[in-house]
């Protein structure tokens, strides 16, 4: 029996977060480069700066670049899901 992929649609009382500009906002307060941060996850300074213009990366890849410039990334998701008046609260 084959998988069955079921695609679920982004709520619309969550704001979007758009990865790119989440990260080239956080890279100029740190006052680091974009090759520094690149040079700190990997990547060419080019490839970083076409990273600037995905809404979304991979997972890991937000996990590297997070911990490279010492900020939890992943708060403004997390942030986004308190404030829906349809989160699932315990």
């Amino acid at each position: 029996m084959p998988a069955r992929f079921f695609s679920v649609p982004l709520r619309p009382d969550l704001k979007e977060i758009h990865i790119g500009n989440l990260i080239r906002d956080e890279l100029r307060r740190s006052d680091h480069t974009n090759q520094w941060l690149a040079d700190h996850i990997g990547i060419t300074p080019r490839t970083l700066q076409k990273l600037f213009n995905n809404p979304s990366i991979d997972t890991h890849q937000f996990l590297t670049i997070s911990r490279a410039l010492g900020v939890d990334l992943f708060a403004s998701y997390s942030a986004s899901l308190r404030e829906s008046p349809y989160s699932c609260r315990a």
